[in-house]
């Protein structure tokens, strides 16, 4: 997975938000329920309340959430967690994570990470000539 960070002066986009209120609507759930779902594996602690989720949905101020929140609510939710970290890591700050596609893409990916700076930099203007971006 690639990340890029976006221009500060581009607004966020409400990530999280959507994710929770598709899900949400999916799953037939309130507020209420929903937040008595958002439930960390380990520790069975309940992790956000339905006041939390409200005011992220209706896109009023909320502090970003923090790690044992992001579990819950992959757990409440029924997404994997990389799903919440990514959406709440658009939203909150601004990162927008990329995924690859298929496993030649991942496996490409994973060779990145053992590249220089210059060999990646050698790789990504190869691929603009070979496969310019959209």
């Amino acid at each position: 997975m690639a990340t890029e960070d976006r221009s500060r002066a581009e607004a966020p986009r409400p990530a999280l938000r959507e994710l929770v209120k598709r899900r949400r609507a999916e799953l037939g759930l309130s507020y209420v329920k929903l937040a008595l779902r958002c439930v960390d594996p380990e520790s069975g602690i309940q992790t956000v309340k339905d006041s939390w989720l409200h005011r992220l949905e209706t896109g009023q101020s909320v502090l970003p959430p923090e790690y044992p929140a992001i579990v819950g609510m992959a757990a409440g939710l029924q997404v994997p967690l990389h799903v919440v970290q990514a959406a709440a890591g658009e939203q909150f700050f601004g990162i927008s994570t990329v995924e690859a596609g298929s496993s030649r893409a991942r496996a490409l990916l994973a060779r990145a990470d053992r590249m220089t700076p210059e060999q990646v930099d050698a790789l990504a203007a190869f691929l603009d000539v070979v496969a310019p971006r959209e």
